[in-house]
């Protein structure tokens, strides 16, 4: 697509963040879509994050996708807050909204996406780790009207989701021994290294149980490994990352990121 000048402008905010895979994503549906938009990674020092918000209205910006360490500080720049942004508090992107600031986190909702035909409301999720990733998830998963939802983490911090809506246990990690339910949930980096399991290596797993990892390299998890070894059906995190994005693409543009495209390409870069 030509840049002009009427060329709309969004953007990554991280430190560190030139290894984004957004832009990839992002341009690829641009172009595909005809969209008049482009989309560049800012690598923006802590003491510069404000004028960089600010900018966003200065320079009629879509908005922005915020990664570490920035998806809480930005947070007091918002003029307005979606429901799960509340409960986590905690942002990924941010909508310019006419010269209004609308923050919100499409990791949740990119994750239950990437899933394709898992009904939330109702079911029975089991959740590994409490960190950024996991709380999206669990405020996406409480939004939605999950029958229950237990948290198991290696620090036990109940008061993490005294807020949020429904049935939220949390125990530590230690007492996972057993599970039941719909869904099984790795939200900790366990497995990156390809050799960790987040879970002990006797679990046994419930028939039919779904188990994700939100980690996508290595393509396969130790955890998903062992999963399919049960038979149990598993999806990655790539997924997530794409269908993350794609929520955000929506807000800012009005229309649908070409997923199944892009999640081809995805694949051909990531794992050749």
């Amino acid at each position: 697509m030509e840049i002009n000048g009427y060329t709309k402008l969004a953007a990554v905010v991280a430190n560190p963040i030139k290894h984004s895979l957004s832009p990839f994503i992002h341009n690829l549906a641009f172009d595909h879509v005809d969209e008049n938009g482009v989309y560049l990674a800012f690598e923006t020092p802590e003491t510069e994050l404000g004028s960089v918000i600010g900018s966003i209205k200065t320079l009629d910006m879509y908005g922005v996708n915020l990664s570490m360490p920035y998806k809480e500080a930005a947070v007091p720049y918002m003029d307005e807050l979606s429901e799960v942004a509340k409960l986590t508090g905690a942002i990924n992107t941010i909508v310019n909204q006419d010269g209004k600031l609308f923050g919100t986190s499409t990791d949740g909702a990119g994750f239950f996406k990437s899933l394709k035909n898992f009904k939330v409301k109702g079911s029975t999720i089991t959740v590994i780790g409490a960190g950024g990733a996991a709380r999206s998830i669990i405020a996406e998963a409480a939004v939605q009207g999950a029958g229950q939802i237990t948290v198991y983490n290696r620090t036990y911090k109940p008061e993490l989701f005294s807020d949020y809506p429904g049935n939220i246990v949390f125990k530590p990690l230690s007492d996972l021994t057993e599970l039941t339910g719909d869904l099984l949930v790795n939200t900790t980096s366990l497995g990156m290294d390809g050799v960790s399991l987040p879970i002990p290596m006797d679990l046994q797993l419930p028939k039919d149980m779904l188990v994700a990892d939100v980690i996508y390299q290595p393509i396969e998890t130790p955890l998903l490994t062992y999963a399919k070894s049960q038979g149990n059906p598993t999806v990655n995190g790539l997924g997530m990352l794409l269908y993350q994005a794609a929520e955000s693409f929506k807000l800012w543009t009005g229309q649908e990121m070409p997923t199944d495209m892009i999640l081809k390409k995805l694949e051909e870069k990531i794992y050749g």
